[in-house]
């Protein structure tokens, strides 16, 4: 059965309108998806506007939301629904700790965009399944403050330092996947970008599995 998945894209800075399209390009290829695109209004997330999707996967940055927003989406994810957050997701409602977290993290700074090396740190996850156990990209690299305490599936090196890349934890009955990578349409086309993000939503999607 396919898993009912809300695309949700919008705020500042990030081009967030070249981003959608490849995510959805990728779940579509997956053909295990139903999916539903949605932008920029976040009175989506409010009472049961979640309801009829098991997975979430979000594209913002900056924006201010409110208590009935992440409330609601609080709920939503803590009933049993999944929570996939692409790169600047770390870097939406800055000033709600809440938010933060709920996905693990939030976004500090980041180098040039460039190329740099992932290497994956637990291959046995299902999230891992077909990604390279280390490959290049070329992106933003986010760094980020992270609760110690979530999975961590792939680092990257930062000044001699490894920072998380992607990782998962829970958030009552549902499930949280970050990924850091996907700053804007190009690197939403990378092949591995592509595995984890199917590989994630489906996951985050199918809390009883």
């Amino acid at each position: 059965m396919a898993i009912s998945t809300l695309v949700f894209g919008g705020g500042q800075i990030h081009d967030w309108r070249a981003v959608q399209p490849p995510v959805v390009s990728a779940l579509e290829a997956d053909g295990g998806f139903d999916i539903t695109t949605a932008q920029e209004d976040l009175s989506i997330l409010e009472g049961d506007g979640l309801a009829p999707y098991a997975a979430l996967v979000f594209h913002y940055t900056i924006g201010e939301i409110t208590d009935a927003q992440r409330d609601g989406l609080s709920s939503w994810l803590a009933a049993g629904g999944g929570y996939v957050g692409i790169h600047s997701a770390a870097d939406s409602f800055r000033d709600d700790p809440d938010y933060k977290n709920l996905v693990g993290g939030h976004f500090i700074t980041h180098p040039r965009y460039r190329e740099y090396q992932v290497s994956v740190a637990d291959p046995d996850h299902a999230i891992m399944d077909g990604v390279d156990e280390e490959f290049m990209v070329t992106d933003e690299q986010y760094i980020l403050d992270y609760d110690p305490r979530v999975h961590v599936l792939a680092n990257a090196l930062y000044k001699g330092q490894l920072a998380p890349v992607a990782w998962t934890k829970p958030h009552g009955a549902g499930r949280v996947f970050y990924l850091a990578l996907g700053h804007d349409g190009p690197a939403c086309e990378h092949a591995m970008f592509a595995r984890m993000l199917v590989n994630g939503t489906r996951w985050a999607g199918s809390p009883d599995a």
